[in-house]
């Protein structure tokens, strides 16, 4: 008789899972997490061995071709969504989890279409489907986003006292893993990924140095800096439709997902800066 834990590995091991976003914040710890698990992997990208680019759609049979399941970074274009899920399917995809953003039911409808559009074609699929919906990441202090400014001791958002789960990326990685590699169990499933405990961002600046300076600043003034940047006026725009969501405190109460899911407690603030930041 052969040993149940034995078989998932046995079947784990002969799938092959398309990796979309392979070197980002989570697609790289997927890419990782995947590894460690014994599956074998198909990271794709603009720049990867294996090409994929959402404006290119002649690049998507050769990245789905042969995949049992994907991890999946909505497109821009809302209008990507369906043909790649619709393709997904007749290229023999099984299963899809996707990566979006925790309370997009609240945002105005004219922000984030494209996670909107992901959302609803994997819903409205026969495909397995899962769909993780994740708060600002805790590694949003260390990797790109609001990096530069906090090494520099002085961080400027539009931004006020309520709290936030930050969530850790490692997290969202091995939830990933455990989805993509699963019988079924978490089809038609949407997880809200989130930390253990809702910080301010001054609290949080404070966890990583007592130097580093938070300034809040308006909406306004966070937009003209955006485009002052070169940011493109829509993106800037949701960009403050994320600030005013949180500053309504609809991403402030974290939940136990993580928790669940993994049979351990979400990563704490305080771990993620004594493994970052000292």
């Amino acid at each position: 008789m052969v040993d149940g834990c034995a078989v998932k590995l046995a079947e784990a091991m002969s799938q092959e899972i398309l990796v979309l976003g392979p070197t980002g914040k989570t697609g790289r710890r997927v890419v990782r997490a995947l590894s460690a698990a014994g599956v074998q992997i198909r990271p794709a990208s603009r720049s990867s061995a294996v090409r994929f680019d959402w404006s290119d759609e002649s690049t998507w049979q050769p990245a789905l071709h042969g995949v049992t399941a994907a991890y999946v970074i909505a497109p821009y274009d809302p209008a990507a969504a369906e043909p790649f899920v619709r393709l997904a399917k007749s290229s023999g995809v099984r299963r899809l989890v996707l990566l979006s953003g925790r309370g997009l039911d609240e945002a105005p409808a004219e922000f984030f279409q494209g996670m909107r559009a992901a959302e609803e074609a994997l819903r409205a699929s026969d495909l397995s489907w899962t769909i993780l919906r994740a708060n600002n990441f805790n590694q949003n202090f260390s990797e790109e986003i609001w990096e530069s400014e906090v090494r520099a001791g002085r961080l400027s958002l539009p931004v006020d006292g309520t709290p936030e789960p930050f969530v850790d990326v490692q997290d969202i990685a091995e939830v990933a893993t455990l989805v993509l590699t699963s019988n079924g169990e978490h089809d038609g499933q949407t997880y809200n990924l989130t930390g253990p405990e809702a910080l301010t961002f001054t609290d949080a600046l404070r966890k990583i140095s007592p130097a580093i300076e938070l300034v809040e600043l308006t909406p306004a003034e966070y937009h003209d800096a955006l485009l002052s940047q070169g940011v493109p006026e829509a993106e800037a725009a949701e960009l403050n439709a994320v600030y005013e969501a949180m500053r309504k405190g609809l991403l402030a109460t974290p939940t136990d997902d993580i928790t669940r899911l993994l049979g351990r407690p979400a990563t704490s603030f305080d771990t993620y800066v004594a493994t970052t930041w000292r």
